[in-house]
């Protein structure tokens, strides 16, 4: 069994289920501050912390070219009587589009370049966990969010996010 070539499918379906959580957000729902995170914000902190756990160490990480600090953290908020304004620009629904384009093509390198053998993950906050647990708590992370935000899809009155068991290559799909 090809094990890292399994986990690159879960994390393309994991990835593709976000892709519709996206897709299908409707503008007014976006930047909506009714839950304890807008929706452009959980889909950046997903597709940031997917993109860093892909790397090997924490010190091996490059973040994507669009990345404002701290954006990654939910807890990222305008304070209430603050002597200085916070100003937090959220990313559009494009710029999330790109980055999670960027982070998909990531996936298969990473994966075969992977030692997934390692006994350590590589990132201190989650030692003593190995590098396969590490990458299986990753999809479970991107599931999680994916669940969440077409769960406020479905409320929202939207139709939510369909089943994506596998990435079908079309080149490989035959036609009757």
């Amino acid at each position: 069994m090809d094990v890292k070539a399994a986990l690159a499918g879960k994390y393309h379906a994991a990835l593709d289920a976000l892709k519709g959580a996206i897709k299908g957000c409707p503008a007014e729902l976006w930047e909506d501050t009714k839950s304890s995170a807008p929706y452009w914000q959980v889909v950046y902190h997903t597709l940031f912390y997917t993109h860093l756990y892909l790397s090997e160490e924490l010190k091996a990480f490059e973040s994507w070219e669009h990345h404002r600090e701290e954006y990654q953290s939910m807890r990222v908020k305008p304070v209430r009587g603050a002597k200085k304004a916070v100003v937090i620009v959220p990313y559009t629904k494009e710029e999330m589009l790109a980055y999670w384009a960027f982070v998909d093509g990531h996936v298969d390198a990473r994966m075969k370049a992977m030692d997934l053998e390692a006994g350590k993950c590589g990132f201190f906050w989650y030692e003593p966990m190995n590098k396969l647990e590490h990458q299986i708590n990753n999809i479970r992370h991107i599931q999680h969010h994916a669940a969440a935000l077409a769960m406020r899809l479905r409320v929202s009155g939207g139709r939510g996010v369909g089943w994506v068991g596998a990435r079908r290559d079309k080149k490989k799909v035959r036609k009757k």
